[in-house]
């Protein structure tokens, strides 16, 4: 997920349902597996703790976020990591600083390697401004000297990644245009996978490695896609899906893409990013990236802890290990803006996505449950 550059698919899109939470019963989760994966992306609260922001837990006590997300059920942490943002945050130093409090609290992490030095979706993959004149081959050397670099750095001061993302929702690729997937040849995306496997794996083999698309939306999209970098030998571990209801089609087909990928290439599937609105109401000057939601589920605290458990229980139910929640904790603060270039005046379009309201107070009724 990245903002704002979604909200034209939404408006495309909001006619796609979710299916009701109670067509999916207790029975049929609890003769599912279990999530062991269930994760929260936080990378935006690094930032709103250094501007004073506070979080409240449902007893209106303010305390860690991260303490209150532990508390709610999450046990794994997701970070976004950029080259060289201008903002200065979502870069290495201020990773691997909040890698110890993630680590001090028994949680889990997840490293997301965007390889840019701003956002990296379906509709953009731009390079890093000191890559920017490389061609494939020195940017094979890249990316497996920055991911070991930072794997290392993780590791060397105790918290070894957990696993990583080699890209983030890279559908047609990453680091365009020279590992953009075009006449459908994966050839330079897969020596790029290849190089971020091979260096992550350098650092800790027990690492786990994820391959991330935004296809959680479309099996025939999954599959040319996963088909295509299997036919070039890249290995991965865990297959990564993004799924957010009013762009990605109902329930039922997401369930039904999870339950393909994790059959079709013997390998575990997250949904590395989903989030649901509580209001159509805007905390700020900049508008929301989301102003609709799915059938079923009214824009209210109600509606989106019921949204979050219905995607939770139809991602068990397909065999899928994980569920994150995408940026949760990104309530509005002023100075914590989507844009690296402008963090301190471009605002926050995902306040009424977050679980947490413009005052700091958690949402009660989302749960991460295994």
């Amino acid at each position: 997920m990245k903002i704002p550059g979604r909200i034209v698919k939404a408006a495309l899109l909001l006619a796609a349902v979710a299916l009701p939470a109670a067509m999916l019963t207790p029975t049929d989760a609890a003769a599912a597996n279990s999530l062991t994966m269930l994760g929260a992306d936080v990378s935006s609260a690094q930032r709103a703790i250094d501007l004073g922001a506070k979080y409240y837990d449902s007893s209106g006590t303010a305390k860690d976020p991260l303490d209150i997300l532990k508390g709610a059920g999450v046990n794994y942490v997701r970070l976004r990591i950029w080259n060289n943002p201008a903002s200065g945050y979502n870069n290495k130093a201020k990773v691997l600083a909040y890698a110890k409090q993630v680590k001090a609290k028994g949680l889990k992490l997840l490293i997301d390697f965007h390889y840019s030095d701003t956002w990296a979706d379906p509709g953009k993959q731009y390079k890093p401004a000191a890559w920017s004149s490389h061609g494939i081959s020195a940017l094979q050397t890249d990316v497996y000297n920055y991911t070991y670099d930072v794997c290392n750095s993780l590791k060397s001061q105790g918290t070894t990644p957990d696993s990583v993302q080699i890209g983030n929702e890279i559908n047609v690729g990453m680091l365009w245009d020279d590992g953009k997937v075009v006449n459908n040849s994966f050839t330079n995306l897969g020596l790029l996978l290849k190089s971020g496997y091979n260096a992550t794996k350098a650092c800790n083999s027990s690492t786990q490695v994820i391959i991330h698309t935004a296809d959680a939306d479309s099996d025939s999209n999954a599959r040319w896609f996963y088909d295509g970098i299997k036919a070039q030998g890249v290995n991965w571990d865990i297959t990564g899906l993004s799924y957010y209801c009013m762009w990605h089609g109902t329930l039922a087909n997401m369930g039904s893409v999870v339950s393909d990928m994790k059959s079709r290439y013997g390998k575990d599937v997250i949904i590395a990013e989903t989030a649901y609105p509580f209001t159509t109401s805007d905390a700020d000057s900049t508008a929301n990236s989301v102003t609709s939601g799915c059938l079923g589920y009214p824009l209210t605290w109600a509606g989106q802890g019921a949204e979050f458990t219905a995607v939770q229980n139809t991602a068990r139910s397909a065999g899928a290990i994980g569920v994150f929640y995408w940026e949760p904790t990104w309530y509005a603060v002023t100075g914590n803006g989507w844009d690296p270039a402008n963090i301190a005046t471009s605002g926050d379009g995902w306040d009424n996505m977050a679980i947490f309201n413009w005052t700091g107070q958690v949402n009660p009724n989302v749960k991460w449950t295994p």
